[in-house]
């Protein structure tokens, strides 16, 4: 399921509200966003993060491929940590890759809550267990097939080869990297969390080292607020999010409807910690807090979540230190950034 690095690859973030693609380059250590482009999930096409209508979600891939102009051909997508199980075990340091493969396959079942006949699942040797020398850790995720089957055949309806299937919360661990420059020592033998708040579900991470150490997803998204003004205003629901958007919303908009949805946004963030907190974490809590996904433009929530989560927050800025091609930059990359995450830990799978 993670598959093998290929340069270049396309990252297409495959949401319920829309699909987001870019393409990144790399020179030195230094990023460039060389195609951006996004669209509207057709409604119904894609429900609680599954795909139920792959043509649908092929036909707003095409549409945005052929607006972004990338130039990748070879594309990497996620499934939602919602729907995969993600396990470390120890598995004896003396054994070589096909043995330790043998192992894996041979005891896979013991770990994972699917029939094996329907499931697709793939391993990463972390390194040395830091309890047993003698042992080593490994990543082992799994999901259902048809999870990964059904964006393997919209990528390719659309064109593409589908070449790696990630998961959403090692793709934003992955993005990370877009935003060291924000982190104290460039998040070097620290720990931060970062909380992605998109259409339907949130995604809060615990990173240590920038490498993950805590992680849990959330059925909670900015698609309530649209809910609420929709019911608010007896607006349709396409209306509501236009209104989001572009505002021009009644003056108590401001102070009851989004006042409380910010205040949800903490509570989330809040319940996270605590869930990180009685988790048994050899780490420490979080020195800082990373705000991203559509949620993160309301204006002030990262100064009023720190406030009520008492821990230092700052928006994302993943361009902050990576160059913009004119072609990206026309097609708004900029205004859209910090709801990229995901969509940019997935084009980094370049350059693994």
């Amino acid at each position: 399921m993670f598959g093998r690095k290929s340069v270049p690859l396309l990252g297409v973030d495959i949401s319920t509200s829309s699909i987001k693609m870019v393409e990144l380059s790399k020179s030195g250590e230094r990023y460039s966003v060389e195609a951006y482009a996004a669209e509207a999930t057709p409604e119904g096409a894609v429900t609680d993060k599954q795909i139920t209508d792959p043509e649908q979600v092929a036909d707003a891939i095409r549409r945005a491929l052929k607006r972004s102009g990338a130039k990748a051909k070879q594309a990497v997508a996620a499934i939602s940590g919602q729907h995969a199980v993600s396990k470390v075990v120890q598995m004896p340091a003396n054994l070589g890759e096909r043995e330790l493969e043998g192992q894996i396959i041979m005891q896979a079942d013991q770990y994972i809550p699917f029939d094996m006949e329907e499931v697709s699942f793939d391993w990463e040797v972390q390194g040395e267990n830091p309890n047993d020398p003698e042992m080593v850790d490994v990543l082992l995720v799994a999901t259902k097939s048809e999870n990964v089957e059904s964006r393997q055949v919209a990528l390719e309806l659309a064109g593409l080869n589908c070449k790696i299937i990630d998961v959403e919360r090692y793709a934003l661990e992955n993005s990370v990297r877009m935003v060291t420059h924000q982190l104290p020592d460039e998040g070097l033998d620290h720990t931060i969390a970062i909380c992605d708040f998109g259409a339907t579900t949130t995604t809060f991470s615990v990173l240590h080292d920038l490498n993950i150490a805590y992680s849990r997803d959330l059925s909670f998204g900015g698609r309530q607020l649209t809910e609420e003004i929709m019911r608010a205003y007896g607006l349709t629901l396409e209306e509501a999010g236009r209104a989001k958007k572009e505002g021009g919303l009644p003056s108590n908009f401001e102070p009851e409807i989004l006042a409380s949805f910010i205040q949800d946004m903490a509570q989330q963030v809040n319940r996270s910690l605590n869930y990180y907190q009685t988790a048994g974490s050899a780490q420490p809590n979080p020195e800082l807090l990373v705000i991203c996904g559509g949620c993160a433009k309301i204006a002030g929530v990262a100064d009023q979540i720190a406030d009520q989560v008492g821990i230092p927050s700052v928006i994302a800025e993943p361009l902050g230190k990576a160059k913009i091609s004119s072609k990206a930059k026309a097609a708004g990359v900029e205004k859209d950034d910090v709801a990229l995450m995901i969509a940019f830990g997935l084009a980094l799978r370049s350059f693994n």
